[in-house]
């Protein structure tokens, strides 16, 4: 009888994992979409931007940046006793998925509406997405690291 229930907690466990890992690709692909409407908005404002490997770094470090920064691991099961404090890495991944987030509306915008934005407010867009996205992967990075040497240190 343990053994089924065993198995059943396994496979449990093994889907809640699969659906973790579909739920975070999505975010990729999410991240991607906005990395690749940022790209098109400044490969219209300036030759500078009309390459290839100018739209594919975009595209790959939205997908980076959405797949590691949006659902970092904060804290370990016993640190929820703790007095609650501010998080400067959940701090760091909010701040960076907004300014991503706006980026990508604002270039959406103007493809939508066929608007043209102030010269040189395409920098500013631009330096939003990658400080954003910057921000994102750090703040992942940061989260897992912490995460890895509390479990290292039996925390």
């Amino acid at each position: 009888m343990t053994t089924k229930n065993h198995a059943a907690d396994d496979d449990i466990v093994r889907i809640n994992a699969i659906a973790h890992v579909v739920g975070r690709s999505g975010l990729a692909m999410a991240g991607a979409m906005c990395g690749t409407f940022v790209a098109a908005a400044l490969t219209l404002t300036n030759a500078w931007f009309d390459s290839s490997g100018f739209i594919a770094a975009m595209v790959a470090i939205g997908m980076i940046g959405f797949y590691l920064g949006i659902d970092i691991p904060l804290r370990m099961p016993g640190d929820l006793i703790a007095r609650p404090r501010l998080d400067p890495v959940a701090l760091l991944s909010a701040t960076g998925t907004f300014l991503a987030a706006i980026a990508a509306l604002i270039s959406i915008y103007g493809f939508v509406f066929d608007e043209t934005p102030y010269r040189g407010f395409e920098y500013v867009v631009g330096s939003w997405w990658i400080f954003g996205v910057g921000m994102q992967i750090g703040a992942g990075l940061t989260g897992r690291l912490r995460l890895a040497g509390k479990v290292a240190a039996g925390c």
